[in-house]
């Protein structure tokens, strides 16, 4: 595999980040786990390729803005699940006081 393809691969990584991004906004969690899986298979394809791949100072300068995309769609996921499990948290708090006082006024 050449630079061409080690560069395809880091063109659909930043595709599938910028998906799971957008299933976050969305609040689609069970969508970016399934996109989260694809990332992790094509990540581990990716690697064997980076380790003997030599780029070009094009396709040196493309990975590394790919990459800084990758970065900040990792970075406003991070943001977008820590929110939601922050919700989920005082959800599943206010469920356990509804069930205590049901339970200790023998509702």
């Amino acid at each position: 595999m050449g630079s061409a393809q080690a560069i395809a691969n880091y063109e659909l990584l930043s595709t599938l980040t910028g998906q799971m991004r957008e299933a976050a906004e969305q609040g689609e969690w069970d969508q970016l786990v399934g996109i989260e899986h694809q990332c992790s298979k094509l990540v581990a394809a990716m690697k064997p390729v980076d380790a003997v791949v030599t780029l070009d100072e094009a396709a040196h300068q493309r990975k590394n803005q790919l990459i800084a995309k990758i970065m900040a769609d990792d970075t406003e996921i991070r943001n977008l699940t820590h929110i939601w499990m922050g919700q989920l948290q005082l959800n599943m708090q206010s469920n356990r006081q509804e069930q205590l006082l049901l339970h200790a006024y023998g509702v």
